[in-house]
């Protein structure tokens, strides 16, 4: 059922593409909140009730619909995101993807039989759910970041209440009315739109919410984490990254140059597992700076199919990207391509950033210790491996890192000393897939992961169960 915010308030949804106005959004507030709240607690019984496999029936027909209109739905990611259209579909089968995983889990929500101690006494555990789930989205992979926590949390057996990105409204709209066509009963799943000072902090402080889940900035996530700390509330905080990207002197440059491009402005940066810091070894320097320049200065900046990044989601984002770079400057930062926005005809009224390169920062700079979150990487030059991997690991974050190297040496021993949650050899720092967990060390989260099985972890209970027995009663 949707409607409107008790208030009667709206928020403007502006394109990325043209500053222009694309839609309407409700402006939930705190009394919004606690009616979705109420809404999924009295699902609650029901939907928990059901098995894991005919939850996961449920999952599959949401992600049917989802694949039959990926076409649809990739068309509105387009429209709000200012990606292309085709990115837009690589997002959206992400999605599909997520959801056909998390529907088969209803068959696998396994539990342990285990041996005990004691004699005619047995052990095993299950799984079960918490209740209501508070889900706090970014704008950046709308679909995809909205199939990583709702399919999760609902084959646990938790109804959710999901707080769309102010920036995204219409794709988590649109989501909700695929999943109310596949059948998922009245309340199980609740959407609300809004800002999140209005909407998600009533969110996260309502006592009838019992886990959190959050995707966004690191500075909001401290902020989560002392409000839920309150009332001991389980939260999940996939945070921002600073990620490494080290290409060795005995690396493929044509690869790592490839690799790089797209790790650092695929989705205009957007990314929390984005390449933001390209450490590269003194005696390739040179010839690398010079194919990654030549190649970033080629690259098509636009919303179309034929574009190699987009614009940034808002204004307030390349604002800030614009106010760190001019800082960064003043300090001795060189720009070595792009810096600025973007101002021909065809991109002046969007949020376009051009792709920036930027050498002769040091490590402890406000540039290279903020999260960015745009088409913005900064490049460093080092002796060797050791000065590589102590660079990597200089950072407050900790979410992924990549290393382009032949040498399985420096591959694996790189992959065990790196601080972050995913390591990646001869590739990009991004391109988590549905099975594998995600998550970061240090300011990039507080160590839960999601997706793959990990996730179940986040939204489940374990409850460990004792059977005794008197054997002597058995054939009585």
């Amino acid at each position: 059922m949707e409607c409107p915010a008790t208030s009667g308030k709206t928020l403007t949804k502006l394109s990325p593409d043209s500053g222009k106005p694309l839609c309407e959004a409700v402006r939930s507030e705190a009394e919004d909140i606690s009616i979705a709240v109420q809404s999924a607690g009295n699902a609650l019984a029901e939907w928990s009730g059901l098995t894991p496999v005919q939850r996961g029936d449920i999952l599959y027909d949401i992600t049917r619909l989802l694949r039959e209109y990926r076409n649809e739905m990739a068309a509105i990611v387009a429209m709000e995101t200012g990606m292309s259209v085709n990115a837009a579909l690589g997002e959206t089968n992400a999605a599909i993807a997520q959801g056909e995983f998390m529907a088969g889990e209803g068959r696998r929500l396994y539990g342990r039989t285990l041996t005990s101690a004691v004699p005619d006494k047995y052990a095993m555990t299950i799984r079960q759910p918490l209740g209501v789930a508070g889900l706090i989205i970014a704008a950046n992979t709308p679909i995809a970041n909205v199939a990583w926590k709702v399919f999760p949390a609902l084959i646990c057996g938790n109804t959710a209440v999901l707080k769309a990105a102010e920036d995204s409204p219409a794709t988590a709209w649109y989501f909700g009315r695929l999943a109310h066509e596949a059948g998922l009963p009245p309340g199980v799943l609740n959407i609300i739109q809004g800002y999140g000072r209005e909407a998600g902090a009533p969110l996260v402080e309502h006592p009838g919410v019992n886990v959190i889940s959050f995707t966004g900035s690191t500075a909001v996530g401290r902020q989560i984490a002392a409000v839920a700390g309150e009332r001991l509330l389980k939260v999940s905080l996939e945070l921002g990254g600073k990620n490494p990207l080290v290409v060795c002197d005995d690396a493929d440059l044509d690869n790592a140059v490839n690799w790089t491009l797209l790790s650092a402005f695929s989705n205009a940066g957007q990314r929390c597992a984005a390449a933001s810091r390209i450490i590269i070894f003194d005696a390739v320097y040179d010839e690398f700076l010079e194919q990654l320049v030549k190649h970033t200065r080629k690259l098509k900046v636009g919303p179309d199919n034929g574009d190699d990044l987009g614009p940034v989601i808002n204004k307030r984002q390349l604002d800030n990207m614009l106010g760190i770079i001019k800082r960064a400057k003043w300090h001795g930062a060189v720009i070595l391509t792009g810096g600025q926005r973007l101002t021909s005809v065809a991109r002046a009224n969007g949020f376009y950033m051009a792709p920036t390169l930027i050498g002769n920062v040091r490590p402890d700079d406000e540039i290279s210790t903020t999260e960015l979150f745009g088409p913005v990487a900064c490049l460093y030059r080092v002796k060797g491996f050791t000065d590589a991997l102590r660079l990597a690991n200089d950072s407050p974050y900790g979410l992924t890192a990549s290393i382009h190297t032949r040498n399985i040496h420096r591959a694996t021993e790189f992959t065990r000393k790196v601080q972050a949650g995913v390591a990646v050899v001869n590739g990009g720092t991004h391109g988590s897939e549905p099975h594998m967990p995600f998550g970061g060390m240090k300011q990039s989260g507080n160590g839960w992961r999601e997706p793959g099985t990990e996730a179940l972890d986040v939204y489940s209970d374990v409850k460990g169960i004792y059977t005794n027995i008197s054997p002597d009663d058995a054939y009585a």
